[in-house]
């Protein structure tokens, strides 16, 4: 990955006033019967009502809108396993342009069918990142199509940082925010904006223990990459990218993990009595205020809810 300059606020301020018409102002919801299990006020952040599911078509309208209309004629590529792929091919679904998408040939059958629905081409690849990269090489070679990449792309992290400045606009003088760690688009778009609009707020990012290289190059001080990841939150077993790294060791405060149990526990909160669809990827907030209870206890606390676009067959509740 080349690194590049991070974005700041004033290009997160700037994507939301470009997008804000593409995308749903997601709400913000409460429940006190949570509130109460918690110890703690939470305000969660319903990306998973944004549009093709997930946080990601934020950063992918945010990308396609900056493309000249060469590059937009000449279509884009991305490899990804779910939910930047659906994103993309929306995005470019909404402006005529043709999307090109490495899956690899594992990916959830519900994210595979909903890039196939916004009009995406897909081109499986066996799985590991490298066959990733030399499908996606092959098509971009042949197609001279433009390489958006899921996570490490200022123009994205840009867009996914809107979530947290919806967020801090509508719940004001948050204490915390929580987001999901992948890749880290999510996670450093988040810290850029809400340390802008509060500098007292902890930032803090939460993955699978079972999925935790960003935990160890968090406090290791040097980018790991993911080993053998195997979670069931899908969306979060992609290694760190070079810029959210850094961004993510600038900005964020604290990198917590959580086990597989504690998020499908999280998780069935979250439906049964919020009643909404989430992912497992999008429990993980939750599954780490539940774990750690002191450490939010009466605490203002922002949780994204990143996506709902779930496999429900995979899941095996106990």
């Amino acid at each position: 990955m080349i690194p590049f300059p991070a974005p700041g606020f004033e290009d997160i301020k700037q994507a939301h006033e470009r997008i804000r018409h593409l995308i749903h102002r997601t709400p913000v919801l409460t429940s006190r019967l949570i509130d109460q299990r918690a110890g703690a006020e939470l305000f969660f952040k319903c990306e998973n009502l944004q549009k093709a599911g997930a946080f990601k078509f934020r950063g992918a309208s945010n990308a396609l809108a900056q493309l000249s209309q060469d590059e937009l004629e000449r279509g884009v590529v991305t490899h990804s396993s779910g939910n930047h792929a659906a994103a993309l091919a929306l995005a470019a679904q909404s402006r005529r342009v043709t999307a090109h998408i490495i899956m690899p040939e594992n990916s959830p059958r519900v994210k595979i069918e909903a890039v196939k629905a916004y009009g995406g081409i897909i081109h499986f690849c066996p799985v590991g990142l490298e066959h990733r990269e030399q499908k996606m090489n092959e098509v971009q070679l042949e197609t001279q199509a433009v390489f958006i990449h899921p996570y490490h792309h200022p123009h994205i992290i840009a867009g996914q940082g809107t979530a947290a400045l919806e967020l801090m606009e509508d719940a004001p003088k948050l204490d915390i925010i929580l987001a999901p760690l992948g890749g880290g688009g999510l996670l450093s778009g988040t810290a850029i904006a809400s340390k802008a609009m509060n500098p007292k707020i902890r930032v803090i990012g939460v993955e699978p223990t079972l999925a935790d290289d960003g935990w160890w190059g968090f406090y290791s001080g040097i980018r790991q990459p993911a080993k053998a990841p195997r979670s069931i939150a899908d969306g979060l077993l992609t290694s760190v990218g070079e810029t959210n790294f850094q961004i993510i060791q600038d900005k964020v405060d604290e990198i917590m993990r959580v086990d597989e149990e504690e998020i499908l526990i999280a998780l069935r909160w979250i439906w049964e009595r919020m009643k909404i669809l989430v992912e497992p990827s999008a429990a993980v907030g939750l599954a780490a205020v539940m774990k750690f209870p002191r450490y939010f206890a009466n605490k203002r606390t922002g949780i994204i809810l990143s996506g709902g676009n779930v496999s429900l067959e995979n899941l095996h509740f106990t």
